[in-house]
Formats: structure tokens, C-alpha cells, sequence
């Protein structure tokens, strides 16, 4: 029995001698290949919070195609008669993202929201007031990687939005290629996005069919996240126009909108202009209307390596707004006054907010292309 049990002990000490050597044998190749670990005792809702934004980025990355799949899964199956229908409804159904869309205040209550909002955080800042019985073109800048702040602030509730500005209701501005894939499309409807044509504009902010509307829009585009980099804020507005000349056929004032922090949450590849890597993005997004980026994050168990966001606050602030005379046929000229007010004002908000949400704000500026 005694020998027994001293080789039990022995037996033990050797499997705990060999876990040690193994656990010594990883954290040293975690070491040498640059990986820092997770602790394991992050508390939950930390791990709540990683586990929205590890939601959201796969939403954005991943969740277009997983709804192609789904929907052909689906028509290829038994069920081909459930995929058929919604096919046939979706053609029905195909410009409503021109015609106001179709949010529902239940998806953008979804907690999922909530944590993804404190992950970062997200906040979002009021300047000025705005009128309930006015429409508002808010012009929001820089695009970044993928957007965080103006979705957060502008596609949930998580922020509070309908609070800060009683009497408002936002409607955040995407492609309108997003619109023509299946199940994806609803998910986006739900959230309270519409296109961003010229047609879906103005019906959002007309104001004799509806008023109370903030119409988001992303004026740089895909094309501003190209030139996301970390401490950076280089946004695209002298050649884009044409929300000048929306906001002048409406009426409605222009708001300029900054998203503070909203360049470091990722680290996207070197991508010099005379770069092959960058003349491959130009090709592509001039193809397809979506920058091909490659956003480098951190993981769901470790720092170091991965596609989801950093943990960097990113602060939106919402400007004064600029009134906008009414002009159904604007000149191209008078197209040109308005914006060169609008970027002074956008320059003037960057200028008189960066103090507050920027580290090393002396050395960053405003770099307007």
C-alpha cells in the first residue's frame, strides 16, 4: 500500500513537473512571437463589453457573406419555398431604404448595443440645441476604419441619442449596395439606416412629408478610410459636394459632426500612396464602392494580434448648426459658398474640441484633402 501511494506522489509531482515546463515552454514562445495574454480574471462585464465589439466587427466584416450563405442554405434546402418568398417580398420591398427605411426601437435597444458602447467607450457630446420642427443633415467626419463612433451614436440607442435631442430621430446614411443583401438588408433597416442616394436624402428631409429627422451621413466615405491611421485625421471634403447641394435643395441645416478617437481604434497596414497595396485598395473600391481595409486589432483572449477594435475611447461631437437657405437649383458657385463656410465651421469645431478628447493635441491637426 505504501509503495502504492509513493507512486501515486511521484506520478503526481512528474505531471505537475511537466505542466509547469509546458506552461514555461508557452510563455516563452508568447514572448518571442510579440503575444500578450488576457489575464484570467477579467471581471464579467469586461468580458461582456469584448465580447460586443467582438460581435459588432464580425457583423461588419463578416455578416454580409454569412447572409448570402444563410439565404442559399436555405433556398437549396427543403425549405426553398421560405427562401423564395422572402425573395419575392425583398423585391417588393426594395426601396424603402430610398423612402425612409424601417427602424425598429427594439433592435436599437438591443443591449448588445450597450456593451459594445462601454468596450471602448463611445460618447456622444451636444454643442447646441436642435429643432424638432426642422430636418438636420449631419455631416460626420472622419470615417476611420469602420465607422464606431457615428454607429454607436447614430444606429443605436446606446448613447442615448432620442434623450440628448428630445423630439429627434436619426437615420444613420450607408451604401445602397448593403440594401440588396438578403436578411443583412433587414438587420440594417431595423437599425434605422437608409441609402445614400441623392433620392433618399431628400425624401428624409423633406420637410413637408416629415420633419424631426437627423440624417447621418459619412461624407468622406469609403475612400476616407484609406487614410485612417492612428493620431491621424486626415478627412476628405474639398471635392465632396454634393451633401452641400442636398442640404441646399432641402433646406436643412448642415451639422458638422466629429468623431474624436475614432482613427486608433485600429492599425490598419502602411498604405502609402505610391504604394502597391494602395493602388490594389483604389482598384477595388472604384470596382465595388468598398475599401478592401484590413483593420489590425487585438483578439478575444490576447492583446497582440486580431480584428477587434482596440480599447480606445471615442468621443462624437455634435456642432452648432449652420443654417442653409433654401435653393431648389443651386449654382455651382453658390454650392461653392456654402461649402467653404462649412469647412471653416468643421475646422473651427476640430480646433475648439480637440483640447478635450486628444492626447498631444498641440501636435495634431486637421489635414482637410
Amino acid at each position: 500500500m505504501a509503495t502504492s501511494l509513493s507512486t501515486q506522489h511521484a506520478e503526481l509531482w512528474q505531471s505537475s513537473g511537466m505542466l509547469e515546463a509546458a506552461i514555461g515552454i508557452f510563455h516563452r514562445v508568447s514572448e518571442k512571437v510579440g503575444i500578450e495574454w488576457a489575464p484570467m480574471n477579467v471581471p464579467t462585464s469586461r468580458r461582456l463589453q469584448t465580447l460586443g465589439a467582438t460581435g459588432w466587427i464580425c457583423l461588419v466584416l463578416f455578416g454580409e457573406a454569412a447572409s448570402i450563405v444563410l439565404f442559399l442554405s436555405v433556398l437549396y434546402s427543403s425549405l426553398w419555398w421560405l427562401a423564395l418568398l422572402y425573395a419575392i417580398w425583398m423585391l417588393r420591398d426594395i426601396d424603402t431604404p430610398n423612402k425612409g427605411g424601417r427602424r425598429f426601437e427594439w433592435v436599437r435597444n438591443w443591449s448588445w448595443w450597450r456593451h459594445y458602447r462601454d468596450y471602448f467607450p463611445i460618447k456622444l457630446i451636444k454643442t447646441a440645441e436642435l429643432d424638432p420642427s426642422k430636418n438636420y443633415l449631419f455631416a460626420c467626419f472622419p470615417h476611420g476604419v469602420v465607422c464606431a463612433g457615428a454607429f454607436g451614436a447614430f444606429a443605436t440607442n446606446a448613447l442615448g441619442f432620442h434623450k440628448k435631442f428630445p423630439g429627434m430621430v436619426c437615420h444613420m446614411i450607408t451604401l445602397g449596395g448593403h440594401f440588396l443583401v438578403p436578411l443583412f438588408r433587414d438587420l440594417a433597416l431595423a437599425l434605422g439606416c437608409c441609402s445614400s442616394s441623392q433620392e433618399s436624402l431628400l425624401h428624409l428631409l423633406d420637410r413637408r412629408k416629415q420633419r424631426g429627422n437627423c440624417v447621418a451621413l459619412i461624407v468622406g466615405g469609403a475612400a476616407e478610410a484609406l487614410d485612417s491611421h492612428p493620431g491621424e485625421y486626415k478627412v476628405i471634403l474639398t471635392r465632396r459636394k454634393g451633401f452641400v447641394r442636398v442640404a441646399m435643395k432641402s433646406g436643412a441645416p448642415l451639422v458638422p459632426v466629429f468623431s474624436f478617437g475614432e482613427t486608433d481604434v485600429f492599425r490598419p497596414l502602411n498604405n502609402p500612396r505610391d504604394s502597391l497595396l494602395r493602388r490594389f485598395q483604389e482598384k477595388v473600391r472604384q470596382l465595388t464602392g468598398i475599401s478592401p481595409m484590413f483593420p489590425i486589432g487585438r483578439g478575444v483572449f490576447q492583446y497582440s494580434y486580431g480584428v477587434v477594435p482596440f480599447r480606445s475611447p471615442v468621443t462624437t461631437v455634435v456642432g452648432v448648426p449652420m443654417e442653409v437657405e433654401r435653393n431648389l437649383d443651386p449654382t455651382d458657385e453658390e454650392v461653392d459658398i456654402v461649402h467653404a463656410e462649412f469647412t471653416k465651421r468643421l475646422t473651427e469645431l476640430f480646433e475648439n474640441e480637440k483640447a478635450r478628447y486628444l492626447k498631444d493635441h498641440e501636435k495634431v491637426h486637421l489635414v482637410i484633402t
